[in-house]
């Protein structure tokens, strides 16, 4: 396990936490793997499980420093490597609630999206900001962006990389409720208590049954021929002068 990726479990329920409060929770090749080995690893009795960052905020997505001078194969293992977290989040028989509070930006939007549920602090914000970066998103990306926003909104989000507040992101369907961030935890926790209290079997159909109505979009994305993950030239301008800025801001 990655020590940016922890995994508590209290038999009923489980909680993920990402990150060490550092950097923005943002995750290295390592820890999308790890993520990806909690989901499928988790224990046969888990109920609900929550994801939340470490700190103040959920993730700003991947960790960019990684990627400076990676060669092109590099950069798309690593997106594959985002992919397949977040397919084992969707793929995870029980229900899960990605707590947010901070950011949850790039790929940790996609991780947020991943979930089930989402409980947002008031203060919170989410969005794809990657376009300047010079990645090209994947049909897998879009498809969680437009299922839950709609098409008009996801391509405006895609395009611009405007995060939403998180007011916004609850009109947008983009989050289940949003709380002041004092009472985050307790509210997440309450939502937690509610979804654990039903039988595990019950659970299971459920997710099972609305991932059914799901699965046309999920399946269209996945039969479409992947490409390169970025414009690597593009790519490489971007993630470097992102890195500067965030040096000397």
């Amino acid at each position: 396990m990655s020590a940016n990726v922890t995994v508590r479990s209290d038999g009923r329920g489980a909680e993920v936490v990402l990150g060490s409060g550092g950097s923005a929770n943002a995750l290295g090749h390592e820890d999308w793997r790890a993520l990806e080995l909690a989901f499928r690893n988790l224990p046969n009795d888990v109920r609900v499980v929550v994801v939340r960052g470490s700190g103040s905020t959920f993730s700003a997505g991947s960790d960019l420093r990684e990627w400076v001078h990676a060669a092109p194969d590099d950069v798309d293992r690593a997106f594959a490597a985002m992919e397949a977290a977040c397919t084992a989040i969707e793929e995870c028989p029980t229900p899960v609630i990605a707590q947010v509070n901070g950011v949850a930006a790039g790929a940790g939007c996609q991780l947020a999206l991943a979930c089930d549920l989402r409980v947002f602090a008031d203060d919170a914000r989410i969005g794809m900001p990657i376009a300047r970066l010079g990645i090209l998103v994947s049909p897998a990306f879009a498809a969680r962006l437009a299922l839950l926003a709609g098409h008009g909104l996801a391509r405006e989000l895609l395009y611009t990389g405007r995060l939403l507040t998180a007011a916004e992101a609850v009109a947008a369907g983009l989050a289940n409720r949003r709380v002041p961030s004092s009472e985050l935890a307790a509210a997440t926790a309450e939502l937690v208590a509610a979804v654990a209290a039903q039988p595990r079997a019950a659970l299971v159909a459920a997710k099972q049954a609305v991932s059914v109505g799901l699965s046309p979009t999920r399946a269209a994305a996945d039969s479409f021929a992947s490409g390169p993950a970025v414009s690597y030239e593009d790519f490489q301008r971007g993630v470097t002068a992102f890195l500067s800025r965030s040096r000397h801001p």
